[in-house]
């Protein structure tokens, strides 16, 4: 046996030997071949998900004079309209788009949590992708063709080379003013995070003031907002912030780029956004089934929630142009309305243990009587609108799964909410269509 072993090992390296002599020749073919694959593979890739996605090719345009770009419609500087983060599920609903006009370097402000994290990582990818000729998360983009593109997020320490990860931080804006011109985009997130408020609010202002010297477009988040403060030698001070709007006397993040300066994220109102939002939910929640949720509160969680989704299917700006989504109320031991036959509609059972279940039916009266059968669940209520279409119907039971919880609602079927293939069809009715 190991004799013939033996001799096969030989054979095989003897024939694997006369193979690559007689495609040494051929070896730069090869090379290129399984280079042409992997690129095919990859753009292969980008247009399926692009597509699927309803991404689009941006306008690429060229600098002016070496300080700003001009499109051929007289926009200037770098324009995203409808830009989305490219790595949530469209599905979950959670993914908010912003528009981001950028006509030089801006300060970004707002509390942890609030995504300045998440544009600054959007905007760099669809500026890499757009001037690789590739299509970009968002619904329509003017971008400069950048020399370079530099994004800078949290640093590390480095034990190994005996530095913190304030020096590491350092290190690496040091390479990246460096490295910048007038036709870079520069996008540093939370500058001077590594060392004590005064001097980090300094050294900020100071690297502030040496990009807006260069002429670079890019923003710069941060949380010390001592820098507005400093007498910085800036001629056009643009500040940005990501919004937050209060539910409850809570500040809940919208995640919408806004005019002006955000929360400062050492305020207690910010505390409990950031750091405890888990645990600030979680208390609320237990408050308010301890205290009971009236039908109203719902009612209006839902229809906040379905209304914003509903203009963003029908690509209308114009909030009157949707019809109100109106909740009908199914108390205990009730039946639906006749009108429900046949018709799609979305569905929330209000449980007696004040936990709730989303779901959508073309049969709603069997659906509550299934319910109502199920043990402990003879007193349950129901509250439900009619939609045009099953499809609408899915996109809005996945939606109100995954949103609801953040509203204070426990729902007990949170695991329904990872649905991501309903409702990819294009909507053909019109605007107007009642949602009873």
């Amino acid at each position: 046996y190991h004799e013939a072993s033996s001799k096969a090992k030989s054979r095989v390296l003897e024939l694997l030997r006369g193979l690559s002599s007689e495609l040494q020749s051929k070896i730069n073919i090869l090379i290129l071949a399984s280079v042409l694959i992997v690129i095919a593979k990859a753009l292969f890739s980008h247009v399926s998900k692009g597509r699927r996605r309803i991404w689009f090719f941006p306008t690429i345009t060229q600098f002016n004079n070496c300080q700003h770009t001009e499109a051929l419609n007289g926009t200037v500087g770098k324009k995203i309209i409808g830009l989305s983060p490219y790595w949530f599920d469209a599905a979950q609903g959670t993914g908010v788009q912003n528009t981001v006009d950028m006509q030089s370097l801006f300060l970004l402000t707002g509390p942890n949590g609030g995504a300045k994290s998440s544009l600054l990582r959007s905007l760099c990818a669809a500026a890499l992708l757009g001037i690789c000729g590739f299509m970009v998360p968002a619904e329509s983009a003017f971008i400069p063709h950048f020399d370079s593109i530099m994004l800078h997020m949290k640093s590390y320490d480095s034990p190994a080379d005996g530095k913190s990860s304030f020096q590491i931080e350092m290190s690496e804006i040091r390479s990246l003013i460096t490295g910048a011109t007038s036709s870079s985009l520069v996008l540093i997130d939370e500058i001077c995070r590594g060392t004590e408020t005064a001097k980090g609010t300094c050294i900020a202002g100071s690297v502030i003031e040496t990009l807006v010297a260069i002429g670079c477009l890019g923003i710069v988040s941060t949380h010390l907002h001592g820098i507005f403060d400093l007498p910085l030698k800036i001629k056009r001070n643009v500040y940005k912030a990501m919004g937050a709007e209060y539910v409850d006397g809570q500040p809940i993040p919208t995640w919408k780029l806004i005019d002006g300066i955000g929360l400062n994220s050492t305020d207690k109102s910010s505390e409990q956004l950031n750091g405890t939002r888990e645990i600030a939910l979680y208390s609320r929640t237990k408050l308010m089934q301890q205290m009971g949720i009236s039908s109203k509160k719902l009612e209006d969680a839902i229809r906040l929630i379905c209304q914003k989704k509903l203009l963003e299917l029908y690509k209308v700006k114009n909030p009157s142009e949707v019809a109100t989504v109106n909740c009908v109320l199914i108390a205990a031991r009730e039946q639906p309305a006749p009108s429900t036959i046949g018709a799609s509609s979305v569905y929330i059972v209000v449980r007696p243990d004040k936990k709730f279940y989303v779901g959508q039916t073309d049969d709603l009266e069997g659906r509550v009587r299934a319910h109502h059968l199920k043990e402990g669940m003879e007193d349950a209520s129901f509250l439900y609108f009619l939609v045009p279409g099953k499809s609408i119907a899915c996109q809005l039971e996945t939606l109100l799964i995954n949103q609801l919880p953040s509203y204070g609602f426990q729902l007990t079927n949170v695991a329904d909410g990872k649905h991501r293939n309903f409702g990819t069809t294009n909507l053909s009715p019109e605007p107007s269509t009642a949602y009873r």
